[in-house]
């Protein structure tokens, strides 16, 4: 069984020539539909204003709610901060922790938004309001959930945000395999930081995370993994300056959820970015994402307890 968080208000309408554009979480989650997997779909709450505020300045947290963000910022953001938004970025946040709570309980678990790892104790940037990774552990520590967590980022760019909300804490790690010459121009720096060079194809991304997060994974012994699954990786990402196929995108998958799984570690992932025209495309990849991570999480034991 998937269980994915997705609340009807991810959706902020968007209008193209006066038509109702495509968008992105509403495409996930018809793609997960439509392939019949079995599925629960969990419906987030805010993350209160609390928990954000003690990982994000209260004064830019106060502007977020109010929809008050200076031109400054909205511009360091991609877009402006209207009310929709604003709830938007809060739901996204509590979709990554109920994620990580069902994470807990199953295994494995998907947010079908989130993974806003741009996001600055000050400022939103890149496309990101709030950080839900930094937000989600700090909670889940603060209250006695986990002792420790690796947040692992496979996105394209760098998790430059996540990076410096949890640069001075041994209880939160880092690791983020991204294109070296892509957004953002000056790194934060991680735990581990993965650079890599433009149009690495399938096979060399994944020696590159083969090395890398197995010897993390047994160093740091995280009780949970929260996954910043980017599809913006693929060679025809608008986006992106790496060179993965789709099925370099599954491989990657399955290759973090066997590593987790054989330790016995549960995982929540959440989406990051995937940009280009088509929407109903960059959701196929979303959705293939979460399901190829929910099918290789899945216990064979369920199978036999299903037919029985």
């Amino acid at each position: 069984m998937l269980h994915l968080c997705h609340h009807p208000d991810y959706v902020v309408p968007r209008f193209q020539n006066g038509a109702l554009a495509p968008d992105k979480y509403t495409c996930v989650l018809a793609a997960i539909r439509e392939s019949g997997a079995p599925l629960t779909v969990h419906a987030p709450e805010p993350m209160p204003i609390e928990w954000i505020a003690a990982v994000h300045d209260p004064d830019y947290v106060e502007e977020v709610i109010s929809a008050a963000v200076p031109a400054a910022k909205e511009r360091r953001i991609g877009y402006a901060i209207t009310p929709p938004i604003a709830r938007r970025s809060r739901l996204t946040v509590g979709g990554t922790w109920l994620a990580a709570q069902l994470a807990l309980r199953h295994g494995f678990a998907a947010n079908g938004a989130g993974g806003s790892h741009h996001a600055l104790p000050d400022t939103g940037a890149g496309y990101c309001v709030f950080n839900d990774l930094a937000i989600a552990a700090n909670r889940l520590i603060a209250e006695g959930d986990v002792a420790r967590i690796l947040i692992l980022d496979c996105d394209v760019h760098q998790g430059d945000g996540t990076a410096v909300l949890t640069e001075r804490r041994d209880d939160i790690v880092t690791i983020s395999l991204h294109a070296d010459r892509n957004f953002p121009v000056r790194k934060a720096r991680s735990t581990i930081d993965v650079a890599l060079p433009d149009g690495l194809d399938d096979a060399g991304y994944l020696a590159a995370l083969a090395g890398t997060l197995g010897p993390a994974l047994d160093r740091y012994r995280p009780d949970l993994i929260l996954y910043q699954a980017g599809v913006d990786p693929h060679r025809s990402d608008r986006l992106g300056r790496l060179g993965l196929s789709d099925e370099g995108l599954l491989a990657r998958d399955r290759f973090v959820i066997g590593e987790v799984k054989r330790r016995g570690i549960p995982l929540a992932s959440t989406l990051g970015g995937g940009y280009g025209d088509d929407m109903h495309e960059i959701g196929r990849r979303h959705a293939a994402t979460i399901l190829a991570l929910a099918a290789a999480a899945r216990d064979p034991a369920d199978d036999v307890r299903s037919a029985s």
